[in-house]
């Protein structure tokens, strides 16, 4: 059988090599970084985040809300009438 991709069975090059000359920090990027530093750099991609999302236009956003109102309805007066079912049922049971 054949090993795969990154297993943990056949470690990478770099992990075989102890004398390499890298030095490891504990804290990665962040670990220099003071407080706001960090506070702005999570700002920041708050906002490319938000970039990025497809915002929809006035008629979807209609079309979207109509459809969620008229469903909330249908769910309403589904579950009232079954409520009222079993209130009746209830009722007629145990007199």
């Amino acid at each position: 059988m054949t090993d795969a991709v990154g297993s943990i069975d056949m470690p990478d090059a770099e992990d075989e090599a102890p004398d390499s000359k890298k030095k490891s920090r504990k804290g990665g990027k962040r670990a220099k970084k003071g407080p706001l530093k960090r506070l702005a750099l999570f700002y920041r991609q708050i906002v490319a985040e938000l970039r990025k999302v497809v915002w929809p236009s006035r008629n979807q956003l209609t079309t979207y809300t109509t459809v969620v109102i008229i469903f909330v309805v249908i769910m309403i007066g589904l579950v009232t009438l079954i409520d009222y079912g079993f209130s009746n049922a209830a009722k007629y049971v145990f007199g």
